[in-house]
């Protein structure tokens, strides 16, 4: 049966010509053979008996039947139909449906709606249709069967395939009707032209331009005859798409056809003319309708009139629409006033404002603008407002010029509130302001320093297509550069070159300014050039800019050389400029100049400000001349100048750094008791100076005073007390204050993470370090200082582990470890005996860029010195010394250890030598060290000298290496050396008075290898 029913099938149902895949062979689950076997045949002609009867459903629910119901049977009894009426079929279709509980086959619903057609039951052929899309069957098993049914049949309706489009149509699902369609065409099946007009225009409303073409195709193919509302489509199709021409040859072929194109159609391409500006051949084509009869679309025609400025047309247009009885629309009237009001034609606007009258369209808004526009400009802003109310309530809606007119004369009245409201309203009824409109806002708002606000009206109005002027612009350009954005500032003066509009000098000082805050004095330097390409001259502010810019950067030869240049183009120089000279000097380090030009100021007759004091005060402080600070802050009270309270925060925070605190604390009285409020940044001061002197209850105090003051406690404060609180192991309140930042609305920010981090580490806390850097990472705010803090808790905790896992977390994270990470980590590798470890870690320093210093190499050396690798020792010493690296004293003391562990005195000696010589010997280490091994090897006597030389050069000896060599000469028999030692002892406080000679020795003699000897290197380190 499957191969007869291939064989049945048309060639032309594979892949047609337009590219669409037909109905394919192999069909999907539920579909029927139509062979039915014996017992199939047996009970599905026993239910064709039953459905004879009316009462067929009582009948067979009676009998056996529904136990042997199966897809199958069903079919059977749908394809013999034995019973003639496909209504009663449909019913015992969804009966069995229900009987059943398993899904129909294909071909069921296939010969119900072939048979349905058939009868001209079109709307039951529809529902089943649909039905059978909605069963997730595939398009071309759906054509397969319906086909296979439609041919099986004789005489079978091809309303099927008109049905089956419909259904795809109205699920959306174009390309499947599209497909029957072609299915259709290439088995020699007409679709009706109702149908494929329908099909036509779902595809133009959906934009499906391309399958709207190959429709089209197909019908041109099929030889179809097409009728009006055909070609309306295909008329529609050509408009929006463009094609003019085409939809002009499109009015020629049905005239020629006999099909007489509409005014709906006419219209179409009409309004397509006055759209594309070909004003002139809709014009014609309006006249050819009217010579057949036809009424044009006038509205059409004058709105295009209008907007082509072609008025007097438009105004004829008019009266021959009246002529013929018919009243303009509203739009048509806007048109007209818009176009009369560019034209100053005021009494044509009054004539159609009556027009509008007389035909009850409601009065365009033109008069109100008008007399909006006069009272803005007299400044009766008050009475605008006031019409523009009564215009509302009378229905008339406000267009952009009523509102402009409005917004333009607040901005006159500095009243930017009012102006932002009625920019506000015009925004909710989506009216876009005019360029002089956005010019006078911007303006306004760059006067209240509200550059944000400014900004996006920039935005807007250059997106609406509207030019700003060289006002918008070199307004918009110095607030850019105020604000430090220099980017955009640029890039506006880029754009003024673009649209030909020259910028002044105001425009480049503006960019120079900006520039040179931000340190871009080539780039500044190059706008100088330009300013005098264009014939412009510069004035202070141009050479202000680049004195400014250039000690901004510490060039201050090129700040002095713009210093001069200024005074020979004959501008003289004020207080700011000699500030800002100052204090380029101050960073610079330059004492001598800083001086000389505050000397300057007085030579030019121009005395110093407070500013210019305070910031040569803070000059000072910040070099550490304290007392000159002090002198030029009588100096300044004398000549009758007050202090600010910039002066005295630079006092008071110079005071706290040098430790002076309650010298500080007498400078805050001062400004007290003159009426000048301290800020919080001298109340930050003072408690950071409280902090550092360790006086962190004081700087709680006042802390918790700052609020009395009438101020409140800023990032930094927080920050001052939690670093506070940590370095004096009171983590309980350090903790307190962070998780009250938040509610105080500050945010803890890395330094606060970082102190917390620090204490934590620093009492054991890990966990709780962990917590707050797992914290940090996500809101990304480690360092490498906060990875190097936890580094070093984790290896003081003896988890040297956490500790390198922490050093890969960190260059994965691409926070670049310095030399401080691997030296943290080699150090603690060494004290745990790690030295593969530690010496891996030393070779990868160089791969990173990074120089090992006097620290690393002495971990190193500890290290080696703590297993025995003695020459391994020698080798960082001798390699250190060879790159430069200069050992310190704890350096040198692990050397002569080393040589003292191989009996090699002579070397060790030699470095002692060495270290005196260079002044570094400030402990008594290295002398221990070496009466040690002296008395090891039991010359008593040089070991004795060593301790008188220590005496003499101020060194303390160990009370091991006291013990050691008071033991060997008591061990000796020389008991006057013993006890002289002793007594030496005795007299440093080593040992209480109390204790006799004899109580000492017994009390080392069985501890000669004590642990303190064992391990002095321990006790050195």
């Amino acid at each position: 049966m499957a191969m007869r029913r291939f064989l049945q099938r048309s060639p032309l149902l594979l892949t047609d010509q337009n590219g669409f895949t037909n109905t394919k062979f192999i069909k999907s689950i539920a579909v029927s053979t139509l062979s039915p076997t014996s017992d199939t045949l047996k009970i599905s002609e026993e239910i064709s008996c039953f459905l004879r009867k009316n009462n067929w459903k009582t009948t067979i629910a009676s009998s056996h039947v529904p136990s042997k119901l199966n897809p199958d049977v069903v079919c059977a009894v749908l394809h013999q139909n034995q019973v003639g009426d496909p209504k009663r079929l449909l019913d015992f279709f969804y009966w069995s449906q229900s009987q059943m509980g398993v899904p129909q086959f294909l071909d069921s619903f296939s010969i119900l709606a072939v048979k349905l057609c058939n009868s001209n039951h079109l709307g039951l052929a529809n529902e089943i249709l649909t039905q059978m899309i909605r069963s997730h069957y595939s398009s071309s098993s759906i054509l397969d069967s319906i086909f296979f049914l439609f041919r099986n049949y004789e005489g079978s309706s091809a309303l099927v395939f008109d049905l089956l489009i419909d259904s795809y149509r109205r699920m959306r699902m174009l390309d499947d009707a599209a497909n029957v369609f072609f299915v259709a065409k290439n088995d020699s099946i007409l679709i009706s032209l109702t149908r494929c007009n329908s099909l036509l225009k779902d595809l133009l409303k959906c934009g499906n331009m391309k399958l709207f073409w190959k429709i089209y195709d197909g019908m041109l193919d099929a030889k179809m005859g097409f009728d009006v509302k055909t070609y309306a489509t295909l008329v529609n199709a050509l408009c929006k798409t463009g094609d003019l021409m085409g939809a002009k040859r499109l009015l020629i072929e049905m005239e020629e056809k006999g099909l007489n194109p509409n005014e709906f159609i006419y219209g179409m391409v009409i309004e397509r003319m006055c759209q594309v500006g070909d004003i002139n051949e809709a014009i014609e084509l309006k006249r050819y309708m009217g010579k057949r009869g036809l009424v044009p679309n006038y509205d059409i025609i004058i709105v295009g009139l209008s907007r082509a400025k072609r008025m007097n047309e438009a105004k004829l247009t008019v009266e021959e629409m009246q002529k013929m009885g018919l009243k303009p629309k509203y739009n048509t009237c806007s048109a007209l006033i818009d176009g009369f009001m560019r034209e100053g034609n005021i009494d044509e606007v009054l004539r159609i404002r009556d027009v509008m009258v007389s035909c009850d369209i409601p009065i365009n808004l033109i008069p109100y603008n008008a007399v909006i526009h006069g009272l803005c400009k007299f400044g009766k802003l008050e009475k605008a407002a006031a019409v523009l109310e009564g215009m509302v309530a009378l229905g008339c809606k406000p267009n952009s010029q009523t509102f402009c007119s409005l917004i333009e004369g607040y901005c006159r009245e500095h009243n930017i509130s009012q102006a932002l409201e009625h920019l506000h309203e015009m925004e909710k009824r989506s009216l876009v302001p005019r360029a002089v409109t956005y010019g006078a806002m911007i303006n306004e708002l760059c006067r209240c320093k509200d550059l944000s606000l400014a900004t996006k009206l920039l935005e807007k109005m250059t997106s609406s297509g509207l030019k700003p002027n060289v006002i918008v612009y070199s307004t918009l350009i110095k607030g850019y550069a105020d604000e430090g954005r220099i980017e955009e500032a640029r890039r506006l003066l880029d754009e003024m070159r673009c649209e030909g509009v020259a910028p002044d000098i105001f425009c480049y000082n503006a960019i120079i300014s900006s520039l040179s805050k931000s340190g871009k004095m080539e780039e500044a330097s190059t706008y100088l050039l330009e300013i005098q390409r264009w014939g412009l001259t510069p004035d202070a502010v141009t050479f202000g800019s680049f004195i400014i810019g250039y000690s901004k950067i510490g060039k201050m030869t090129e700040a002095s050389k713009c210093f001069h240049d200024m005074l020979d183009h004959g501008f003289m120089p004020n207080n700011l400029l000699y500030t800002v000279l100052t204090n380029g000097y101050f960073k610079a380090g330059n004492l001598k100049e800083a001086l000389s030009t505050f000397q300057h100021i007085q030579a030019l007759g121009v005395p110093p400000d407070v500013q210019t004091c305070s910031v040569f005060i803070h000059g000072l402080l910040k070099n550490g001349r304290v007392q000159e600070a002090l002198k030029v802050f009588s100096e300044l009270q004398e000549k009758g100048l007050v202090p600010d309270v910039f002066t005295y925060s630079s006092l008071i925070s110079g005071m706290c750094k040098k430790g002076e605190v309650n010298k500080a604390f007498e400078l805050h009285g001062e400004m007290c008791l003159k009426g000048i409020a301290p800020n919080i940044f001298i109340y930050n001061a003072l408690i950071d100076g409280l902090c550092k002197s360790g006086d962190i209850q004081r700087a709680r105090e006042l802390f918790d005073g700052i609020s009395k003051k009438g101020l409140e406690p800023d990032s930094v404060t927080y920050s001052t007390m939690i670093d506070g609180y940590c370095k004096s192991k009171n983590l309980d309140e350090a903790f307190s204050l962070f998780h009250e930042m938040p509610s105080k609305g500050l945010q803890p920010h890395s330094f606060v993470y970082n102190a917390l981090v620090y204490g934590c580490c620093k009492e054991g806390e890990m966990e709780k370090a962990m917590n707050l850097f797992r914290d940090m990472l996500q809101k990304g705010f480690t360092t490498i200082l906060s990875f190097n803090t936890l580094i070093d808790g984790f290896c003081k905790s003896c988890k040297l582990q956490e500790a390198s896992q922490l050093l890969q977390e960190m260059i994965a994270k691409q926070i670049m470890p310095d030399h401080v990470t691997y030296t943290t980590l080699i150090d603690w590798h060494c004290k745990a005996g790690k030295m593969e470890e530690a010496n891996l870690l030393f070779k990868e320093m160089p791969e990173r860029n990074l120089i090992a210093d006097t620290i690393t190499y002495t971990s190193l050396m500890y290290g080696y010195n703590k297993v025995g690798q003695l020459s391994e020792v020698f080798a960082l010493f001798k390699e250190m010394v060879a790159k430069g690296v200069k050992p310190d004293e704890l350096t040198y003391s692990l050397v002569v250890y080393a040589h003292c562990k191989e009996n090699n005195l002579v070397e060790a000696f030699k470095l002692r030598d060495e270290i005196v010589r260079k002044g570094m010997l400030t402990k008594g280490a290295i002398h221990n060290l070496l009466i040690f091994s002296l008395c090891k090897r039991e010359d008593l006597s040089e070991a004795s000298k060593l301790l008188d030389e220590m005496r003499e050069l101020g060194l303390k000896p160990s009370l091991a290496v006291c013990s050691i060599l008071v033991c060997s000469f008591f061990q000796a028999g020389k008991m006057d050396e013993a006890t002289q030692v002793f007594e030496g002892v005795k007299s440093l406080g080593l040992v209480p008075d109390t204790t006799s000679l004899v109580d000492f020795v017994n009390g080392n003699l069985n501890d000669r290898d004590s642990e303190d000897a064992r391990n002095l290197i321990k006790q050195l380190v």
